[in-house]
């Protein structure tokens, strides 16, 4: 099938030629019909499917003819990261270029003024974060009783992020006599009760199995040591000679510890998440992409932002904690049919989300070793490989050959090897010379003679209660008799 199969316009069709593309994508070439129809819709699409063209394009055309007034946009996008809102705007001049189209671009980190200015003049198509449309509604800048198309993206992401109630509070302001276009990445039961408040009697179109990831990324698991973990990093990517990766980190934090570990140590690396200024964050983004910056270490904020179409690496320097961020992750990689790799840098303690991840995609992610690094316990790959779902025998005990036997540290045991550690206080303390342990007496010799020299070292010390008795107590008490 071509785009010209979809019924676009020639104006979309010449832009979308000029763009580089000839063919659509599953979502695009099942939600384009329903959307240009009028028709609520709800899609399920994973990260780089070109879920956005397919609200784009059909949005263009629809809004072709009619103009927006002052105040009130026609067109409603609401996008759970300023990121995400960006790459969307970036559509609509990229596909709209022919079109006489309007946007606004209404996020966090920018001037009200400038915003503002925009929506006076009247506007097609407003682009949103939840917080920013609801602060210009609030300051009576923006009304929302104009708009006929509402597009939720990322409905799950919205949904971790806690905007949701925001969502809904947007809806209310919105007339009820509207297209709904609500699109996710997944679609959990919670999900799926929520776009039931949104749409009436909604197409439905899912084109890859909830969190599947792409069949063309190589997934590798490393596990080390918490301590060794930036050790890790800084291997894998001399290693396998990496040239240009997106890195993330669970915390906002230690994104920038290991931006600032990286550059260190002779890496071009940048950090980007959502405490920084969007001025800085959208030029970092900026250099990502036309390759001033090779390594960008990011927290999930830029998992579903940035859209790079030949970016061969993901790292997880973190396991992340909710197992569909990891589709969402390495969903940055093999793009238009490209191949990729994604490694992820575990510890022993990571075991329970790595098992979920593997339960949630349906197979074990191949560990591989750092020969430079000692590995903490994975077990051999003979193991791992025959178990396709659940918790690998490869990795069962890995906290306990990790820490030793019942949790303890192989060093601090009562055997003999523990006492032979050169230098060790515990050796030095319980045994003699000739390696007998000392009596009750001598040791009870040895504290009392440590008590004294204790006592004498600090006689001249008078902190808290000592013998020296203020002058006001030292004088005698009157009975009330005198």
């Amino acid at each position: 099938m071509n785009f010209s199969d979809l019924g676009l316009s020639p104006e979309v069709l010449k832009a979308v030629a000029e763009a580089g593309y000839q063919s659509p994508t599953p979502i695009q070439e099942q939600a384009i019909p329903f959307v240009t129809r009028g028709r609520d819709l709800m899609g399920c699409a994973r990260t780089g499917t070109g879920k956005t063209a397919s609200f784009t394009l059909p949005m263009i055309d629809m809004l072709a003819t009619g103009r927006a007034r002052a105040r009130m946009p026609r067109a409603l996008i609401l996008e759970p990261t300023r990121e995400l809102a960006d790459q969307v705007a970036e559509n609509f001049a990229v596909y709209g270029k022919y079109r006489k189209l309007s946007t606004a671009l209404l996020i966090g980190g920018v001037s009200f003024d400038e915003q503002d200015r925009k929506i006076d003049r009247g506007v097609d198509v407003v682009i949103a974060t939840p917080g920013r449309l609801l602060d210009h509604f609030e300051r009576g800048k923006l009304l929302l009783s104009d708009v006929g198309i509402l597009v939720i993206d990322e409905a799950d992401r919205m949904l971790d992020m806690g905007f949701i109630p925001d969502v809904e509070r947007i809806v209310k302001l919105l007339p009820p006599s509207r297209q709904t276009l609500f699109f996710s990445a997944t679609i959990m039961p919670e999900i799926r009760r929520i776009s039931g408040r949104f749409l009436t009697d909604p197409e439905e179109v899912a084109v890859d199995p909830p969190a599947s990831p792409a069949e063309n990324v190589d997934q590798r698991l490393v596990v080390v040591r918490p301590e060794d973990k930036r050790e890790a990093l800084r291997r894998i990517l001399r290693r396998e000679e990496v040239g240009s990766a997106l890195i993330f980190c669970n915390r906002k934090r230690d994104v920038d510890i290991v931006a600032r570990s990286l550059d260190r140590h002779g890496f071009n690396a940048k950090a980007l998440h959502g405490d920084m200024r969007q001025s800085i964050r959208m030029e970092t983004l900026e250099g990502f992409r036309n390759g001033d910056v090779s390594l960008l270490v990011a927290s999930d904020v830029a998992a579903r932002g940035l859209d790079i179409t030949s970016l061969p690496f993901v790292l997880n320097f973190d396991v992340p904690f909710n197992a569909e961020d990891y589709i969402h992750r390495i969903g940055r990689t093999a793009r238009a049919g490209l191949s990729g790799i994604a490694i992820t840098i575990a510890t022993p303690d990571d075991d329970k989300l790595v098992t979920a991840i593997e339960r949630l995609i349906g197979s074990s992610i191949r560990v591989a070793d750092l020969p430079e690094i000692e590995n903490p316990g994975t077990g051999n790959e003979s193991e791992r490989s025959g178990t396709d779902r659940g918790r690998s025998p490869g990795r069962r005990g890995r906290r306990r050959k990790a820490n030793g036997r019942n949790g303890q540290s192989p060093t601090a045991g009562d055997g003999p090897a523990a006492d032979a550690q050169p230098g060790s206080k515990a050796g030095t303390r319980t045994r003699d010379a000739n390696g007998k342990r000392p009596s009750a007496k001598t040791r009870e010799r040895k504290r009392t003679r440590r008590d004294g020299e204790a006592t004498a070292a600090g006689a001249d010390l008078k902190f808290g209660v000592t013998d020296d008795v203020p002058a006001f107590l030292a004088r005698p008490s009157r009975s009330r008799d005198d």
